[in-house]
């Protein structure tokens, strides 16, 4: 079996947290390839290596003093070195970062050096190989990744070493100029590790023991999920959850690799299992619930509109025209309502109006602002009646008025719309009917 292991910058932020994620690879034989990000904050007042990273290329592009942050950067990773006991030293790797700072590399190369570095005292400590990942991960002189040409020189590098440390977060041109991946950082690295091994399962540790079926800032120690499948991750992160970012998914859902979501802090805990598809009956009717504020809507109505042909495209290309996309689009008989970001209409609302007043004449359009979407979500909605009537139930005990309500034909979601004021309670209202009493 193998694995692959990708740490985020909270898990590798102190000589104690390597203790924590050393200890995690050395309790399982199966983990294999570790993938680091840089470090990250060691408390709430700290800065990350990355941000600092940034300043002191700044300031040296710029011609200003930079040697003070330049300082406060070895100091972080010295600290490490010494807390691990390690016998090893940064200062020609710093010697080199530092002439290519002056000789102006790029911002992706200073941002760069916080995985190269970290990957570098995980590689020394855990008695691994070190791979940079400039050698095996490419991206063309536009800045794509290349992920066929990644997949194969990745692959026949990693075939011939038993265990290995790979930094995070970027790769190189063919000129050798390093470059970041702009979403997903160190995660899609580890996804592209995952495939290239065609690993059996790629676990993903951060600060949390999973993904949660709540934002936590509304709902006070929501529940963790056990398993989710890809298409309701989808759903949720489109919905505004903050989880794994798409590209980090696509290579292993390629793959049909698992990805698991651990707590370097509770290794003991299970963590979030994502999987393409799974027979094993969800713990509750829903997986998740998350939401996004700020659209607003545009009602149209028009007697008959259903038996209008390119009624509907017709209203759409006026959106279109002005760059605007849409976010859902519920209808009726002789209505038809537009939800879209309010901040990207308010520019262009009264040309929009009057184009569809000339495309299709309607009888009546109508706005309404400040509105906020609420995505529930969950494969388990499917199998239980009753669902669409539990979650009006419970939002009408919360006094939130339903403003829109809109279900897709998979039933893995239900999208429901209500004012921005409404928004946390209508979170709060369907945790409690769906969580707090089916527990």
């Amino acid at each position: 079996m193998k694995k692959v292991v990708k740490f985020g910058g909270s898990s590798l932020a102190s000589a104690m947290q390597f203790e924590k994620v050393g200890n995690i690879i050395r309790a399982d034989k199966s983990r294999k390839y570790v993938v680091p990000s840089a470090p990250g904050k060691r408390n709430d007042k700290d800065e990350k290596v990355t941000d600092l990273l940034y300043q002191c290329y700044d300031a040296a592009e710029a011609g200003k003093s930079y040697k003070s942050i330049l300082e406060k950067i070895k100091e972080r990773y010295m600290e490490i070195i010494s807390g691990l006991s390690l016998n090893m030293s940064l200062d020609e790797e710093f010697n080199v970062i530092e002439k290519n700072f002056l000789e102006k590399a790029g911002r992706d190369y200073a941002a760069s050096r916080g995985e190269y570095l970290n990957s570098l005292i995980m590689a020394e400590y855990l008695g691994f190989e070190f791979i940079d990942a400039a050698e095996v991960i490419f991206f063309d002189e536009d800045g794509n990744f290349e992920a066929d040409l990644t997949d194969q020189v990745l692959s026949e590098r990693l075939n011939k070493a038993e265990t290995a440390v790979i930094p995070g977060f970027y790769g190189s041109k063919h000129d050798g100029t390093i470059k970041t991946f702009s979403r997903g950082g160190s995660d899609v690295t580890g996804s592209v590790v995952a495939k290239a091994i065609h690993a059996d399962m790629y676990e993903n540790w951060t600060d949390v023991s999973g993904v949660l079926v709540a934002d936590p800032r509304i709902i006070k120690d929501p529940e963790v999920i056990e398993t989710i499948t890809y298409r309701e991750l989808r759903e949720l992160a489109y919905m505004g959850a903050s989880v794994l970012h798409e590209d980090a998914i696509f290579p292993v859902r390629k793959e049909g690799i698992p990805i698991n979501i651990r707590n370097t802090n509770k290794p003991e805990d299970k963590g979030t299992l994502i999987v393409e598809s799974t027979c094993r009956q969800p713990r509750y009717t829903i997986t998740g619930i998350a939401g996004k504020k700020g659209f607003c809507s545009i009602n149209i109505e028009k007697a008959m509109m259903n038996a209008e042909v390119g009624f509907g495209r017709k209203v759409l290309e006026v959106f279109e025209k002005y760059g605007i996309s849409f976010e859902h689009m519920p209808s009726g008989i002789d209505t038809m309502t537009v939800f879209v970001h309010q901040s990207e209409f308010v520019e262009f609302e009264q040309s929009v109006i009057a184009g569809i007043h000339r495309a299709v004449e309607p009888d009546f359009v109508e706005m309404e602002s400040d509105l906020a979407l609420v995505a529930v979500v969950g494969r388990g909605m499917k199998a239980t009646r009753g669902t669409a009537g539990r979650i009006f139930s419970a939002l009408a005990h919360s006094r939130v008025n339903v403003k829109m309500i809109d279900q897709g034909s998979s039933e893995l979601n239900i999208i429901i719309g209500v004012r921005n004021s409404d928004f946390e309670e209508a979170i709060k209202a369907i945790y409690d009917i769906f969580i707090t009493t089916e527990v």
